[in-house]
């Protein structure tokens, strides 16, 4: 047998680990909802720690809740291969967004353990803190933080909409580490996560290099008007801040259309006070994002948004309040780490194509301290964030592969 054949992980063994982390947090419609250091978050925290300590990996945990599991190598003055993902999900999240490479982590320590492999370098598998941001609106809050690209002390105080701060929920779970919650010296690192998109499936690709992540710009919005009776107020006297929220709206999705396919303008959360029926609304809270795969758009868009939006507002005798959460340039992948994923997909026989990714990960901010590359599987109609997203076991399976050849090839290079 060749030494592709003899050194491969278990695929029904990967499946059956996916399908028992996603009954934690199990939705009726077959999805998760596991938000971030909620006791949900907790129990699947507890599980991946239980299972790496099973392997003999040494799990330590930083100040922002990263978790990372440690392997030994040969060599322990080497650098240490990281790869991981996250466990936490959108309100309504599907089973593999962000799991899939944090429990295909577990599957490429469980499968090195069954082969007596020893690698020369150390391997850590993360399991980041938030990634999602659906409870405290910062997406890769972990990844952030660990990178310098969020100050601790103020992301503690960040809080969700019940006004509990992320310090007391870290408390609350008992996932406040005593590791410093900041980048350290790594060799590499590699991150396996689905598509979300449905560019793979439809040209019936098993996998995607990763070259890069889109830039991106993030805002919060709050239009300011006036709470009044909604059967007594003339148009003339109304300050309806939802009317002028909706028209900024408007304006993000006509400015993500005139770029075309590339383009991408979102409102994703809206919070309408004081939410009554019969009353004029008079403050909107909402989130607005931009992303583009080419910098100098999200540059044209920010600038355009942020000039035409408060004209908007004030049409309507609204005040509006926008705040910039961050913008982030396009980040390119490292091309050796990249090469890496190219080769384990072509040595395996893996059909497989470059792609830029759509979406924010946490190897976006972890590339910015370490070389880094992603690997994609197809997911189904490309939907997720929704509790019908869905990947086939094949599909889990060659993506575990090519994330096993990539971290066993960089952890054994020659130096």
């Amino acid at each position: 047998m060749s030494a592709q054949t003899n050194q491969r992980i278990d695929g029904k063994r990967l499946w059956d680990s996916l399908m028992s982390f996603a009954e934690i947090g199990a939705t009726p419609k077959g999805g998760v909802r596991r938000l971030t250091l909620t006791d949900v978050d907790k129990r699947g925290r507890d599980k991946f720690r239980a299972e790496c300590e099973a392997l003999g990996l040494t799990v330590r945990v930083d100040a922002i809740g990263n978790m990372f599991a440690r392997r030994e190598g040969r060599d322990p003055n080497r650098l240490p291969v990281l790869f991981g993902s996250h466990l936490d999900s959108q309100p309504s999240g599907g089973k593999f967004d962000g799991a899939l490479g944090v429990i295909a982590g577990l599957e490429v320590m469980r499968s090195l353990n069954d082969l007596g492999i020893v690698t020369e370098a150390p391997l850590e598998l993360i399991n980041w803190t938030d990634e999602e941001g659906s409870r405290f609106g910062h997406s890769l809050m972990g990844s952030g933080v660990w990178s310098g690209i969020y100050e601790l002390e103020k992301t503690y105080a960040l809080t969700d909409v019940e006004g509990v701060n992320v310090g007391t929920a870290l408390d609350g779970i008992g996932y406040r580490g005593a590791l410093p919650a900041k980048a350290f010296p790594a060799d590499a690192y590699f991150e396996l996560h689905i598509e979300q998109g449905p560019i793979l499936e439809k040209e019936a690709k098993q996998i995607g290099i990763v070259t890069g992540a889109q830039a991106q710009v993030w805002y919060d919005a709050v239009t300011i008007g006036q709470d009044s009776h909604a059967g007594t107020t003339p148009p003339s006297t109304r300050k309806d801040a939802l009317v002028a929220a909706a028209r900024i709206i408007d304006l993000v999705d006509r400015l993500m259309r005139a770029r075309g396919e590339d383009g991408r303008g979102t409102v994703g959360q809206l919070l309408v006070s004081p939410n009554s029926r019969n009353v004029v609304p008079g403050e909107v809270r909402f989130s607005v994002e931009f992303r583009h795969p080419n910098a100098a758009e999200v540059d044209t868009l920010d600038a355009a948004f942020t000039a035409e939006a408060p004209k908007l507002a004030e049409a309507c005798g609204v005040k509006l309040e926008l705040t910039t959460l961050f913008k982030i340039p396009a980040q390119p992948f490292d091309p050796s780490c990249v090469e890496l994923v190219r080769q384990g997909a072509a040595k395996l026989g893996y059909s497989a194509r470059e792609i830029v990714s759509g979406a924010g990960h946490d190897a976006v901010y972890v590339a910015q301290h370490v070389p880094t590359a992603m690997i994609f599987t197809p997911c189904k109609d490309g939907l997720s964030h929704n509790e019908a997203e869905s990947i086939e076991p094949s599909e889990a399976e060659a993506g575990c592969q090519v994330l096993f050849e990539a971290v066993l090839a960089r952890a054994n290079r020659t130096l």
